[in-house]
């Protein structure tokens, strides 16, 4: 039996962002799921570019933790609202490491089949993450200068 959505989310935030370990999104997402709101904004499709999104910010922010707290489930989607907790260590972002220990929060929605992510989407406060890391003029990027 597939896990439903809500042990889903859990499962998803605590393998892939609390564990730090993007490749566990080859088993819980479909091979060309789309995710909207990622990278630039415009999003990410398939498990090879979410992969290349989730190194590029575990790289920047490599003791990211993520707290759901509060979830909403109506048939196959999930959504989640939560904290993420992490310090900036890395230049993945584009710019120098600056040891900033920041919060950020966010809202992210999921449509599962089958136990598996088929499309998500994210709403996450950036602009604050960007502000605490002095990265606003920067210019920081989520998404490699050549995507």
């Amino acid at each position: 039996m597939s896990p439903v959505p809500t042990a889903f989310v859990h499962q998803w935030f605590d393998e892939v962002w609390n564990a730090h370990n993007p490749e566990a999104a080859d088993n819980l997402m479909a091979p060309d799921a789309a995710m909207h709101g990622l990278g630039d904004g415009a999003g990410v499709n398939g498990v090879a570019a979410f992969k290349e999104f989730a190194a590029r910010l575990l790289g920047a922010f490599p003791d990211i933790h993520v707290r759901i707290d509060q979830t909403i489930e109506e048939g196959d989607l999930i959504a989640a609202r939560w904290t993420a907790t992490m310090t900036h260590t890395g230049d993945q972002l584009g710019i120098a490491p600056t040891g900033q220990r920041v919060g950020v929060t966010g809202m992210s929605m999921a449509r599962v089949r089958d136990g598996i992510m088929v499309e998500g989407w994210n709403n996450w406060d950036t602009m604050a993450l960007m502000e605490q890391i002095g990265a606003l003029h920067q210019g920081a990027r989520l998404i490699p200068a050549n995507a």
